[in-house]
């Protein structure tokens, strides 16, 4: 049996508007075991963003408990969290949020320049994470020198390279035509199968549903929170 990646209990993030207080996550509990492949799906304004940001260790909550591969995260600081986010977690976004003036050697670098790792081994990490990619021969072209499916695959080495558990993927094929989206969707399900959790945040069902397990937020609550083949079931019915 897997142990449990995330751990989040009675979390809720709230926003106060001058009298009014907004719930963009209200009490929300939830669990994600090591090596699974999870879906977070709902639909614009439902939490699911904030949800992620929560994950990702981009934001703080307000209230509840969050553990993220056994450290207690709700506890840490702000340098704490940046140290959790580089070492834990690998994003994926839907800009892939590449920085132009490098090429995409630099640009899969990044992260282990954070860590400081020194130059010789860096550069050995990031051409090993653009050879599962595909990318091993593009190292010195720059990120507009690509097609938008390359430049997902540069972001996905780039998560890759510090070899981390989790991979946050939010809205990954949102920017790409369905034939590179498929492609980048494939790649993700490699991941998983090479033993990483992976976390795809989307509000597309068809896309969720290439996930093994779907959790429904709605209203800044888990609303459902089932397999595929209880999905597929309820679809049929």
């Amino acid at each position: 049996m897997n142990e449990a990646m995330i751990q989040i209990t009675n979390m809720s993030k709230i926003y106060e508007m001058g009298d009014n207080k907004i719930f963009a996550l209200d009490n929300i509990s939830l669990t994600i075991n090591a090596h699974e492949f999870v879906a977070i799906v709902g639909p614009s304004g439902s939490g699911k963003s904030t949800l992620m940001n929560m994950i990702g260790c981009l934001d703080t909550a307000t209230s509840g408990e969050y553990i993220l591969d056994g450290k207690y995260v709700s506890r840490c600081k702000d340098d704490d969290l940046a140290v959790i986010r580089n070492e834990k977690i690998g994003f994926v976004f839907q800009k892939y949020n590449l920085l132009t003036k490098y090429n995409v050697l630099e640009n899969v670098e990044l992260p282990l320049i954070y860590m400081g790792i020194g130059a010789g081994e860096r550069k050995k990490r990031a051409i090993g994470a653009l050879e599962k990619v595909g990318l091993a021969d593009r190292t010195s072209s720059k990120p507009t020198q690509l097609s938008g499916g390359q430049q997902q695959r540069v972001a996905i080495a780039r998560a890759l390279v510090t070899d981390p558990p989790v991979i946050l993927a939010d809205e990954p094929t949102g920017a790409l035509d369905s034939k590179t989206g498929k492609e980048v969707l494939q790649m993700l399900k490699d991941l998983h199968k090479m033993g990483n959790t992976v976390i795809l945040i989307t509000h597309d069902m068809d896309i969720a549903k290439q996930a093994e397990r779907i959790i429904r937020i709605q209203d800044g609550k888990v609303v459902s929170y089932s397999d595929i083949e209880t999905e597929d079931i309820e679809a049929a019915g």
